[in-house]
């Protein structure tokens, strides 16, 4: 059939090529990290197979949709205003560069914080074939927002993103300081973030701090409790780490923490195995 387009879809979607008819309906779509094609027209096979085929390699399975599992159930119920899952690096900071304060200096830091998030971001994003989920921009009352939740075999951390500014960075047990900087009192909020996030979702949470583009990183010996990650040694430091969870559990906290009410502490505790 002519007039197929092949288009790539969202964050929500990743790794994902769509089908499309000229009238925007989707036919099929091919996702790229599990080899698979999904055909929801089976009558236009061949032509959505001559669409895809500058896009397919190794070997790839073809059949209709997987079922959805409970969890993707679940996140499709959700209102859109309450799926944290959409959610970019750097979300707000987005929004603050477009309509905050027009001082240089200001909009300087807002960039160097946007792109230390969105690094971050797209290396804890890549994780997700290894069995990671990750949330962006989690708002939680009286705390902000966390930048980074990781919920994964390794467990689940809550994370704070700082930019390094290719200087060097001191962490220490309630400060962190960058150059020549003011000390930063990132260690204590990420403490009290992990705790707020232990709470809301009925299982532990640890504090990670992930420092981006620091010339080198000195941490304490008494700073045990929090990890300390950087974007080329965190996949590897996250995927060694001894399993905690498994991945009925992984699924059960993503479906519980993307809901926003689970941070208000309106929705139920999940169940896991």
């Amino acid at each position: 059939m002519k007039g197929l387009r092949v288009m790539p879809g969202g964050r929500a979607a990743r790794g994902r090529l769509y089908v499309n008819l000229p009238d925007g309906r989707a036919v099929a779509w091919y996702d790229r990290q599990a080899n698979r094609i999904s055909v929801l027209a089976d009558d236009q096979r061949d032509a959505i197979l001559a669409a895809l085929r500058p896009y397919l390699t190794g070997t790839v399975s073809i059949g209709p949709p997987p079922v959805p599992t409970a969890a993707t159930l679940a996140g499709l119920t959700l209102p859109p205003d309450a799926d944290l899952a959409p959610n970019r690096p750097g979300e707000t900071l987005l929004g603050e560069l477009e309509h905050g304060p027009a001082g240089t200096r200001a909009r300087q830091r807002l960039r160097q914080d946007l792109s230390a998030q969105q690094r971050m971001g797209d290396t804890f994003d890549a994780l997700e074939t290894e069995g990671w989920r990750t949330l962006h921009c989690v708002p939680v009352p009286g705390l902000g927002r966390i930048d980074h939740l990781l919920i994964g075999p390794a467990g689940i951390y809550c994370v704070r993103t700082v930019p390094g500014r290719r200087q060097r960075a001191v962490a220490g047990d309630l400060l962190l300081t960058v150059g020549r900087t003011e000390p930063r009192p990132d260690p204590r909020w990420t403490r009290r973030a992990a705790a707020r996030a232990t709470r809301a979702l009925h299982a532990q949470v640890t504090p990670a701090l992930a420092v981006v583009d620091a010339s080198r990183v000195e941490v304490a010996p008494t700073l045990r409790d929090i990890r300390i990650l950087q974007p080329p040694t965190a996949p590897a430091a996250l995927t060694s780490s001894p399993p905690a969870l498994k991945p009925p559990d992984i699924e059960a906290l993503f479906t519980l923490a993307r809901d926003t009410r689970t941070w208000l502490g309106t929705t139920p505790t999940p169940t896991t195995t």
